[in-house]
């Protein structure tokens, strides 16, 4: 790991600085689409967190497979939360997707979001700052856009629900991925950067807001 400067001028060792936490972040192809790269990127230098890397692209399907977990806990998860949906809303997904079963829905819906990646570009990004992983996602709000609250990005920006996206057989569409945990974007930077794309410098006002 690349050894990192505090702000007083010391290098620490090889553990990063608290203030220099990274995240990945993906602007999704319909907020590519929309045209909201820009108020995503502006939400985030506003609450104090700084770019260290930004590309569009569009890469294949293999490669969104090797981005999002394989392990069979989070796939079954992704099977979970589409029967929940389903339950609430008093719809049968026995009929309507051929099974109830999470084992086998999970890995559907894992297929639809990676169909729904490679539907256009993306622009990635690396966003460091203190606390970035938590922060990134407040400023996203909850993953399910009609849950997200006003003022967060999905929750101003982004109708679609859960359930009208298993009845139509295709991920939700809520503009924007950001990692869960530290592990996750590790992976996702690591799958996404190469270490010469990550630049280090030092925003203006940090030694007002640190």
């Amino acid at each position: 790991m690349v050894k990192r400067r505090p702000r007083n001028g010391r290098r620490t060792s090889d553990r990063l600085h608290p203030n220099q936490e990274r995240t990945l972040v993906l602007i999704k192809p319909d907020g590519v689409k929309r045209g909201l790269v820009g108020e995503a990127i502006k939400r985030f230098e506003q609450r104090g967190l700084k770019v260290i890397a930004l590309k569009m692209a569009a890469p294949g399907a293999q490669h969104f497979h090797d981005h999002y977990p394989k392990e069979l806990a989070w796939v079954y998860r992704l099977g979970e939360k589409t029967l929940s949906s389903f339950q609430k809303y008093g719809l049968s997904a026995k009929q309507l997707l051929g099974t109830d079963d999470p084992k086998q829905i999970g890995p559907s819906v894992r297929q639809w979001i990676i169909e729904y990646m490679t539907s256009g570009p993306v622009v990635a990004m690396v966003v460091e700052g203190i606390h970035a992983i938590d922060m990134v996602r407040k400023v996203c709000g909850p993953t399910l856009p009609n849950m997200a609250e006003m003022g967060t990005f999905r929750g101003d920006y982004s109708v679609d629900s859960p359930t009208l996206a298993n009845l139509n057989k295709r991920a939700i569409h809520n503009l924007i991925h950001a990692s869960e945990n530290a592990a996750e974007a590790r992976h996702e930077i690591k799958h996404w950067f190469t270490k010469t794309e990550l630049h280090d410098y030092k925003r203006a006002e940090e030694d007002v807001m640190f």
